[in-house]
């Protein structure tokens, strides 16, 4: 059982995050004085509260300890659920403290469901960290298996293999088919296959619209199913001062190697050299980006790339301040490498510029600081980036 980073709210919050992330056990680790714990995920449960929401505040109301915690897995299955908890916090002067975990914020958007108001904060949860893992992380298994607990936990690449495949099916069972996200479920998974082997690419929705045989408006619609459900992220283009064309496209990442490669239906053979390079990125942003939410740094992620080709993988905007990171599955940093971030410090668009590589040490190569990818984690972890001047 690794440690998460992830810290308990004082207050009211929603935890968000893909299934398997381990929102449950986290839950049931921090919080398992817990005064009521109601999971929808069982039938038994869904059905009585489904029936009458108003049980909710029944059940509520003897607690003698108003600050007790009341845990309601799988939030968005009931999202009436939501009107009976604004009205406890309401009631209560916020005394009653309510941990509403969920892995899809689409069913609520749909049915305009109550977030509360600002009375509950909004925390995330992510695969594990190599922070997390600590001595037992490895490289080589992140980028073939991904990071989800029981990937990580797994004794055997066969075990690995055998959870990325009950995933991929889960996923398409209980998220899609049971929540009738779409009409044509071949048609969406097809849709998956595509959208995984375009990971980290610049997307073009009528590129995959061609690809997967469905209209352009129904590939936009798919990829808001992935954002929604959590299981991938926008990394949107930068716009700079320099007086050059840029891309305007976002890139679209998977959260987790493993479950892109098996979307993908490459996770029974090794990374081959062409996958590497783009498995790394994808492993850095999910790291940066889970670390980024889990400190509250509040930094904003985007990517930069001109026509020319002059690009930069990252860059971490917070405020005024913008560093650039370039990302190299290298294990030798070449000065070639820092031809994009030259760019942008010439610019002053960006105050520092990093690169991260497989090396073993930091190095000053022209203006750019490159450190080993270990070391940029922990920077990340620490905030450094940002707040070291």
């Amino acid at each position: 059982m690794y440690s998460r980073i992830l810290a308990l709210p004082q207050k009211s919050f929603f935890l968000f995050g893909p299934r398997g992330t381990g929102k449950s056990v986290w839950l049931a680790q921090r919080l398992g004085h817990a005064a009521l714990n109601i999971n929808l995920l069982k039938s038994g449960e869904y059905l009585r509260y489904k029936r009458d929401p108003s049980l909710l505040a029944q059940e509520v109301a003897p607690l003698k300890n108003q600050k007790a915690w009341i845990i309601i897995d799988e939030v968005q299955k009931l999202p009436e659920l939501l009107d009976e908890v604004h009205a406890l916090l309401f009631e209560s002067r916020h005394d009653y403290r309510f941990a509403l975990s969920g892995s899809s914020a689409r069913k609520l958007k749909r049915s305009h469901a109550n977030m509360l108001a600002g009375r509950a904060s909004s925390k995330k949860m992510f695969p594990l960290s190599a922070l997390e893992i600590g001595k037992d992380f490895r490289l080589p298994d992140a980028l073939c298996y991904g990071q989800l607990p029981l990937s990580v936990t797994s004794s055997s690449s066969a075990e690995r293999i055998e959870f990325l495949d009950a995933y991929v099916e889960s996923y398409l069972k209980e998220e899609i088919q049971q929540e009738a996200l779409v009409r044509n479920l071949n048609g969406f998974y097809r849709f998956l296959s595509v959208a995984a082997m375009m990971n980290g690419q610049i997307l073009n929705v009528a590129d995959v619209a061609r690809d997967v045989g469905v209209a352009r408006s129904t590939v936009q619609g798919y990829f808001s199913i992935l954002e929604d459900t959590l299981l991938g992220w926008f990394l949107p283009a930068y716009r700079n001062t320099a007086k050059v064309k840029e891309v305007a496209h976002a890139k679209f990442y998977l959260f987790d190697c493993g479950v892109q490669r098996a979307l993908a239906g490459l996770h029974r053979d090794g990374p081959l050299t062409i996958e590497t390079g783009v498995l790394f990125e994808t492993f850095i942003l999910n790291e940066l980006r889970a670390l980024n939410s889990w400190r509250s740094h509040g930094a904003q992620f985007f990517y930069w790339r001109t026509e020319s080709g002059n690009e930069v993988d990252l860059i971490w905007k917070r405020g005024r301040q913008a560093v650039g990171f370039e990302i190299k599955y290298s294990t030798i940093w070449k000065e070639k490498f820092n031809k994009g971030l030259n760019v942008l410090l010439r610019s002053g668009d960006i105050r520092r510029a990093f690169g991260v590589y497989r090396g073993t040490r930091v190095l000053k190569v022209g203006e750019v600081t490159v450190l080993p990818y270990e070391r940029a984690i922990e920077m990340a972890s620490e905030g450094s980036f940002i707040l070291a001047s």
